[in-house]
C-alpha cells in the first residue's frame, strides 16, 4: 500500500523554484532518508507530501486520498526542526503534552481508560516513563523530540516525518534515537527522515531520496551508493561517512 504518492510535483516561492517536476512513492513500512544540500528543498517537500503547502502543479495523494481531502491527521505525527527548542516556559507536563495524541479519539473531550493506557504505551516506547510528570521546559532537546514521538505513537499515527530532529542533540542521544526509530520501524510505522548527516541516514534508512530541487535518486540504500546522484546533488563536496558506534 503506498502511504504517499507524489506525480510530477513543483512549487515555488514566487520566481524560485523549491521544488521542481517530484515524482515519488513512500510506501507503508519504508524508512525513507529525505537528502539535499542546505536550500534544497527538503523541508518545503515535506510540507507538500504532508499537505501543509499546495502544490504549484502536480498532484499528491496521501493513503490514497488527495492530499487537500484529507482529513484524518491523526495518522500523521509530525515533528519539526524547532521541537527541541519548543516548549518555552509552558507549564506543561511531558504527559500532558503525549495525551494531546489522544484528542482525537476521545469521544466529547472524556479521556477513556483506553485512551490513559495508550498514553502510558507511548510513554514506555519511547522511554520516558519516569520523566511523565517533569514539565517540557525542563528536558533536553533529546527528551522533548522522544515526547514528541511519544505523541504521534499515542495518536496511533501510521506515519512518523522528522525533520532534522536530533539538531543540538548530543552524540549518544542521537545514536538512541536513531535505534528508537528503527525499532518503530520494525513495528510497521512508515518514517520519513530529513537528516543532513547523510552517513546516518544511510546507515539506518531502508531508501533514500536525494533532492536539489529537483530529484537525483529514489530508491534502495544500496543503489543510492552506488549511484552518482550525491555527486549531482551536492556538487563534489558530497560525500558519505559512516559512522561506528
Amino acid at each position: 500500500m503506498s502511504v504517499i504518492d507524489l506525480e510530477g510535483v513543483t512549487f515555488a516561492y514566487g520566481e524560485q523554484p523549491a521544488v521542481e517536476d517530484v515524482s515519488l512513492t513512500v510506501r507503508e513500512g519504508d524508512f525513507l532518508g529525505l537528502i539535499g544540500p542546505n536550500g534544497s528543498g527538503k523541508t518545503t517537500l515535506l510540507h507538500l507530501m504532508l499537505g501543509l503547502r499546495n502544490p504549484d502543479s502536480g498532484s499528491i495523494k496521501l493513503f490514497g486520498e488527495p492530499v487537500s481531502e484529507f482529513d484524518d491527521g491523526e495518522r500523521i505525527g509530525y515533528v519539526s526542526q524547532q521541537a527541541t527548542n519548543r516548549g518555552g516556559s509552558m507549564p506543561v507536563t511531558v504527559r500532558e503534552v503525549v495525551t494531546m495524541g489522544r484528542f482525537a479519539h476521545a469521544g466529547h473531550g472524556q479521556l477513556t481508560d483506553d485512551d490513559r493506557t495508550a498514553v502510558d504505551d507511548a510513554l514506555q516506547t519511547v522511554d520516558i516513563a519516569d520523566l511523565a510528570d517533569r514539565q517540557l521546559d525542563q528536558l533536553s532537546g533529546g527528551q522533548r523530540q522522544r515526547t514528541y514521538i511519544a505523541r504521534a505513537l499515542a495518536s496511533e499515527a501510521d506515519l512518523l516525518a522528522l525533520d532534522e530532529p536530533t539538531v543540538g542533540v548530543d552524540a549518544e542521544s542521537r545514536d538512541e534515537f536513531y535505534r528508537l526509530l528503527e525499532s518503530l520501524n520494525d513495528d510497521g510505522i512508515t518514517i520519513i527522515l530529513i537528516e543532513h548527516d547523510i552517513g546516518v541516514v544511510t546507515d539506518r534508512a531502508t531508501r533514500i531520496a536525494c533532492i536539489n530541487t529537483e530529484l537525483y535518486h529514489h530508491g534502495d540504500t544500496k543503489s543510492f551508493v552506488e549511484s552518482d546522484a550525491l555527486t549531482e546533488a551536492y556538487g563534489k563536496s558530497g560525500q558519505v561517512v559512516h559512522h561506528h558506534h
